[in-house]
């Protein structure tokens, strides 16, 4: 029979595992993936594209969260696993692909949106059959698990019956109002009905594996804000390195750093401990589920649309045909790059109350001084709206740094003890084996 942390070639998990290497080769696709979805809407502005872009970084955060289960329910570069990851991050590279014309397909080439259905499936199919693998032992699991995999199967179905609606579709209202009500459909099934079925999804082997994964992705997603800041077209023809240039490179590093911060300082570190703490296997599931796969998305997607708006900043400020400033930002934009940072902060409180019991005032305060600033953003220069958002984003840091006082101590003592103990077991073993 074999050892029983071996199942049909796949090697269980263990509860002090962390993330492989592969791992993060794998997340490498979601780089690019995420890079794409502000495709759908930094072109055309518009409400439309907007609820397009969530609509996909919603199915695609599913993807992510399916490959977070598999790596921690089984070791994911460990017997057949590293071909069945393979396969999947090629599906989930074409799917990325696709994002582009997800939803409309321009004339020459394949049906964009029949490809991303597919790619879907495919990439969703993968990770359930893995997680069928592990269930086979347990006739309960089983059962669920049966129900669970005909999830992917109807909210493929329902990106398909959008794929056959007429091609040109952008000037007809009742068309597009139709796509985008499968599309919702499609990603209410998958997230709706994991809740109920989700005993197969959120079974949580390692707390430390499944936190780390989604600081991870946090992680990604704020390297995003900096490459949209970064990369612009025009630069690589030689636009002039000007101060306003500058000015405005440096305030979105801070915004950024500030995110990061609020994260990554305190908070990621608590809310591990707090999935350490949780010894029931239900409630871990619970907290897994509601603190991380459903409350890091709006995580991930305020970080996506502050990425949103910075995207070309630099290049319009060093362009010489616009004010020196930057040309007003505008209530769109200002809404993409103000929302996505209130977005960021609420969700950050939402993980504190639900993990900790804990209401952080200080975002709170900031997203509502950001509400209040945002009519003043609108009118002034880009480089102006962004000086606004820095100034209330370090204010939130320094206030918040400084009233945590003791709490803020024990977590990040509790953590580093951890470390220590970790790397002293660590250096024992290879002294013994190695």
């Amino acid at each position: 029979m074999g050892s029983p942390q071996w199942s049909r070639g796949v090697r269980l998990g263990a509860p002090g595992s962390r993330t492989t290497r592969l791992e993060l080769f794998y997340d490498l696709v979601f780089v690019f993936a995420f890079f794409n979805v502000t495709a759908l809407t930094s072109q055309q502005p518009t409400g439309t594209n907007l609820l397009r872009c969530l609509l996909v970084l919603g199915l695609l955060w599913w993807c992510w969260t399916g490959f977070a289960g598999v790596g921690n329910a089984v070791r994911a570069d460990q017997g057949l696993l590293p071909v069945v990851g393979f396969v999947t991050v090629t599906a989930t590279f074409l799917l990325a692909l696709s994002m582009p014309g997800a939803f409309l397909d321009e004339p020459g080439g394949l049906n964009g949106p029949l490809v991303f259905a597919g790619c879907y499936f495919l990439v969703r199919a993968s990770q359930l059959s893995v997680f069928g693998v592990v269930a086979r032992g347990d006739p309960a699991r089983w059962r669920q698990w049966r129900r669970l995999a005909v999830l992917p199967v109807v909210a493929a179905a329902l990106l398909v019956a959008s794929a056959l609606l007429p091609r040109r579709i952008s000037g007809d209202g009742a068309a597009t109002a139709l796509q985008l009500t499968l599309w919702t459909a499609a990603l209410l099934l998958e997230y709706a009905a994991g809740v109920r079925l989700g005993g197969t999804y959120w079974v949580v082997v390692s707390a430390g594996h499944w936190a780390e994964r989604h600081a991870l992705m946090v992680l990604i997603a704020l390297g995003e804000s900096i490459i949209a800041l970064g990369v612009g077209p025009k630069f690589v023809t030689g636009l002039p390195l000007t101060w306003p240039v500058v000015i405005a490179a440096v305030l979105g590093i801070a915004v950024a750093s500030v995110l990061w911060w609020a994260y990554f300082d305190t908070l990621a570190l608590a809310l591990e401990q707090a999935l350490h703490r949780s010894r029931d296997p239900a409630h871990r599931a619970r907290l897994a589920r509601d603190a991380y796969t459903y409350l890091h998305l709006p995580i991930v997607a305020g970080v996506i649309f502050f990425a949103l708006g910075l995207k070309d900043l630099l290049t319009e400020v060093a362009d010489p045909d616009n004010p020196d400033w930057g040309v007003p930002l505008g209530g769109y934009w200002v809404l993409v790059l103000y929302g996505g940072v209130s977005l960021y902060l609420l969700s950050l409180v939402a993980c504190g109350l639900r993990a900790l019991r804990v209401l952080r005032w200080p975002p709170v305060l900031a997203v509502l001084a950001l509400a209040a600033l945002a009519p003043v953003g609108a009118r002034v220069s880009e480089v102006g709206a962004l000086a606004l958002l820095a100034l209330v984003c370090v204010a939130l840091v320094v206030v918040e740094t400084r009233g945590q006082g003791r709490r803020r101590h024990r977590v990040r003592q509790l953590a580093l003890a951890e470390q220590e103990a970790a790397e002293a077991e660590q250096s024992r073993w290879r002294r013994e084996h190695l």
